[in-house]
């Protein structure tokens, strides 16, 4: 088998280049002409270093005082409310509740002499207003308001009496929620049995009074 020599005469000869010699691959000589042939490739590329900037110190974490320096929550004493009413419209009411002595309306002698004998009446010869109602008459210490009928009502046949009765019942139970609103006992005086036993089987919650004293 022959051998075939390949001699390296300058270094544009292409890197890689080989001498076949029948199936035998010889590269030693190229290596070899490339390890003596300096390549020039220029001073190496020196990059910048990257630029870093400096990372903020985080802020110390607070620190919790000690259990013995950590203040007190201050004791709370007893809570007393308010004295007297807070509300607008609760000192309005008891304003309106409050009884206004005035005259007698006048004209009928015998209704303002009945209501002044009431036993115990507070302010006889006058009539009371307490929440815009004029009532015929007042008994302070129990808180009794009084309203005075002296109608002549036996004189009149049953079924005229219950009749009679029906159409006044309406103003004398709205007198009796006026007074309890404000929390007076409300009372009606009548002159006969006949009326109060009237009166009584229509509203049962009513407290009529016979007036034997006039």
């Amino acid at each position: 088998m022959g051998v075939g020599l390949c001699v390296l005469a300058a270094p544009e000869i292409v890197v890689g280049a080989v001498i076949v010699a029948g199936v035998v691959v010889v590269g030693f000589a190229i290596k070899e002409a490339l390890d003596a042939y300096p390549l020039d490739m220029g001073p190496p590329e020196v990059r910048p270093a990257p630029e870093t900037r400096p990372v903020p110190e985080a802020a110390p974490a607070p620190q919790k005082p000690p259990p013995e320096k950590r203040p007190k929550p201050e004791p709370k004493g007893p809570y007393f409310p308010p004295e007297g009413p807070t509300d607008i419209s609760e000192r309005e009411r008891r304003r309106r509740c409050e009884p206004i002595p005035v005259p007698h309306r006048g004209g009928n002698d015998d209704h303002n002499k009945c209501a002044d004998n009431i036993p115990n009446n507070s302010f006889p010869g006058r009539d009371v207003i307490v929440n815009g109602k004029q009532f015929d008459a007042l008994r302070l210490f129990t808180r009794t308001l009084w309203e005075i009928k002296t109608d002549d009502f036996d004189i009149h046949s049953p079924h005229s009496q219950r009749f009679f009765a029906r159409i006044k019942l309406p103003e004398i139970q709205r007198e009796k929620r006026i007074a309890e609103a404000c929390g007076y006992i409300f009372v009606v005086g009548v002159k006969s049995a006949a009326h109060k036993i009237a009166l009584e089987a229509l509203d049962k919650t009513l407290n009529v009074v016979v007036m034997d004293w006039c």
